[in-house]
């Protein structure tokens, strides 16, 4: 099985309609690829956020499913300005 890390720092004001679009994305790959989902922020740093997915099965669907779902919800666009998503794969 497979585990996914993705940080990213959403952009200031940006917060609650991160959480939204977040937790749709999420709801969405926990229906479609029966992935268990979280939502972390870091302590002491409310705008890096983190988005955990565990027990992926099939890594490349999920991708494909991520970053189709990722363009829909326009997540990019809620991202601080310089900030990216990173993305770490870990196996176990």
């Amino acid at each position: 099985m497979v585990s996914y890390f993705i940080y990213y720092r959403v952009a200031p004001g940006r917060e609650p309609f991160a959480r939204q679009q977040t937790d749709r994305l999420q709801a969405a790959l926990a229906v479609s690829m029966g992935a268990r989902c979280r939502l972390l922020t870091k302590r002491a740093e409310p705008d890096l956020w983190m988005e955990v997915y565990e027990a992926v099965h099939d890594p490349a669907a999920f991708e494909r499913a991520l970053e189709n779902a990722v363009r829909e919800l326009q997540l990019e666009e809620l991202l601080a300005p310089g900030s990216r998503r990173h993305v770490e794969c870990f196996e176990g």
